[in-house]
């Protein structure tokens, strides 16, 4: 008799496709304890796993299968184990093991967002009090394959704004044109960047994380301020190219720059003349700007949207 107790292989050439598998949001704080002063590494990890896991899809056999509960149990125990030094460092800590620890897992992505907390000052004894800060999200992206690594950090929810030393004109119009000309107009953006560090083995030498995440925000945030902006995209070319210029560690740089658009209000039906003071600012529609910045040889790896990294 046959075994119906597995359902078989499709016998039509249907194949399986690429898949990976893990447990998603793993939110982590880990609090070290220097004496009476503390500090916080906040993070949400996301861990995504691929190698042979055919059988899993094509009769149901968990041979090959960590089960996802183990990959967050094992985000925990490594806070404990290893510490959060970084969310680079961490991330590289979890997908070596996982690709080295298991036979059938042959790559490991894991995706970290870390929230930034700040100290209270305070006239009370220690230093254990916090806030939120709300500035921006830190990212990064390990995956590793056994072989090499490919890191891609980054930030998102980053707001900025120029009142001025900004202009938009000379665009193409045609019958449906009806946006003016601005000389003298506001440019805000929330950044949304990811960069791809040239540390792909482990014979190189580690770049130091925290401080290329703030040497990279730094720049990237000086060319906004100091950039004479004739275009939204001008402005970010110049962000990408500042970044190339002063950390060698990175390649390959991508933004994604809503246009944050703030509209001058029309004052003249109460008799009042708006000399570009009062604005309207309009959530949606949104221009969308993207692009890569390159170093010159570099291969282009982030993905064009940036919502599949």
């Amino acid at each position: 008799m046959a075994d119906t107790s597995r359902p078989a292989r499709p016998a039509h050439p249907v194949v399986l496709g690429q898949n990976q598998y893990g447990k998603a949001e793993n939110r982590v704080v880990r609090i070290t304890r220097d004496g009476a002063t503390h500090h916080i590494k906040d993070l949400n990890v996301s861990v995504a796993l691929s190698g042979d896991m055919d059988e899993v899809h094509y009769s149901g056999s968990n041979a090959s299968v960590l089960p996802t509960d183990t990959t967050k149990n094992t985000v925990y125990a490594f806070a404990k184990e290893h510490g959060i030094e970084s969310a680079e460092q961490f991330g590289i800590h979890l997908a070596r093991h996982f690709v080295t620890s298991q036979e059938a897992i042959h790559r490991a992505r894991i995706r970290i967002e870390e929230y930034t907390w700040e100290r209270i000052a305070h006239a009370g004894k220690g230093a254990h009090s916090f806030v939120r800060t709300g500035q921006e999200t830190r990212l990064t992206q390990i995956t590793y394959d056994g072989s090499s690594w490919e890191v891609v950090s980054g930030l998102k929810d980053l707001t900025v704004m120029n009142s001025t030393d900004s202009e938009f004109w000379g665009y193409v119009k045609d019958k449906y044109t009806t946006l003016p000309e601005a000389h003298d107009r506001i440019l805000a953006t929330e950044v949304s960047g990811r960069w791809r560090y040239d540390w792909t083995d482990d014979a190189q030498e580690m770049p130091d994380w925290d401080a290329s995440y703030e040497q990279t925000k730094k720049h990237m945030l000086q060319a906004f301020a100091e950039t004479y902006s004739l275009s939204l995209q001008q402005t970010l070319y110049q962000m990408g190219a500042r970044i190339m210029e002063n950390v060698g560690t990175i390649d390959e740089v991508r933004f994604s720059l809503p246009n944050k658009h703030h509209f001058l209000v029309d004052l003249e039906p109460f008799g009042l003349k708006n000399e570009n003071e009062v604005y309207f600012a309009a959530d949606r529609p949104y221009g969308l700007i993207e692009a890569t910045v390159l170093r010159e040889g570099s291969e282009a790896r982030i993905p064009g949207d940036l919502t599949n990294l």
